[in-house]
């Protein structure tokens, strides 16, 4: 009979967290094909762990209540885009015709809004904004796996949610000059992707408080993006003609369906992007683990 066999036995693959990734399936002698499915297998566990679409219906139900009603009355004191907020909506559906008039009716012109808004009721709806920028930066923290920031960090929330509504600005603006001009769509595709790809990244390491570095969130910037883009594509595909065919058959409380249900969607493609961003930044990570100990970390 042969001995036991000699040396210690092979460690065991770990991730950060302590738990098994299934590295070698990922950075193995697998084909790309069979690498992508480990990688959207470990997506998806991940997912359910983040509780991916929990969160998505918390991101839109809290913007509905929270945010919306500051960035109406921003749109409405924006010298661009005079029809406000509406307009903004309309623009991120991607609708037209029938549809955009249906989800124009659900919000008062903007010199009505601002006719209407006090000091008050201003700095109350900032504070409600705020409060949609912690439950964004729980998001993120529980893709990334790490602890609560402390409390008297909440000055990154309101700065993050200053950098959202100078987005927004931006992004409107945008649409207004060189109209009719073969430049005006070169421009506003610039702004929105470009922008998009800039603002997501820094608002990821701002709400994290730098405890990922700059590279490891830039893959998740660029996926959040790309997801937004897929979401627009959709919207006019799917949600133009049921805002039509809501509003016939409920009235007004079908377009609201149809609009929470649009930011259902970018809950889930903003907190998606992040997990495509970990899972792409684990991936490299095991990468360069396996290059050896001369491996750049």
């Amino acid at each position: 009979m042969s001995g036991p066999p000699s040396g210690p036995p092979e460690p065991e693959d770990r991730s950060r967290d302590g738990r098994g990734t299934g590295a070698s399936a990922l950075t193995g002698p697998l084909p790309a094909h069979g690498r992508l499915r480990a990688l959207v297998h470990r997506m998806w566990r991940h997912g359910r762990e983040v509780e991916l679409m929990h969160r998505a219906m918390g991101f839109a139900a809290l913007g509905f209540v929270t945010l919306v009603p500051l960035l109406i009355v921003v749109a409405a004191a924006s010298p661009v885009h005079g029809a406000g907020f509406a307009s903004w909506v309309v623009d991120g559906l991607g609708l037209a015709g029938r549809s955009a008039q249906e989800v124009r009716d659900l919000f008062s012109s903007p010199s009505q809004a601002l006719s209407t808004t006090t000091a008050l009721s201003l700095a109350v709806a900032s504070l409600f904004g705020i409060s949609f920028m912690a439950a964004v930066q729980t998001g993120y923290e529980r893709v990334w796996r790490l602890p609560p920031a402390a409390w008297h960090t909440v000055w990154r929330q309101a700065i993050a949610l200053a950098g959202l509504v100078g987005f927004l600005l931006a992004a409107a603006w945008a649409g207004v000059p060189w109209q009719a001009s073969p430049a005006q769509p070169t421009l506003r595709l610039m702004t929105a992707l470009g922008g998009g790809v800039l603002f997501f990244w820094w608002t990821q390491w701002l709400l994290l408080g730098g405890r990922v570095c700059w590279r490891a969130l830039f893959p998740g910037s660029v996926a959040t993006v790309l997801a937004l883009v897929g979401l627009r594509i959709f919207s006019q595909l799917v949600f133009s003609p049921l805002i039509v065919s809501n509003a016939l058959s409920y009235g007004t409380i079908g377009t609201v369906l149809v609009v929470q249900s649009w930011l259902v969607g970018v809950g889930f493609t903003v907190l998606a992007g992040a997990l495509a961003g970990h899972a792409v930044w684990d991936r490299h990570r095991h990468h360069q683990h396996q290059d050896g100990p001369g491996a750049r970390r």
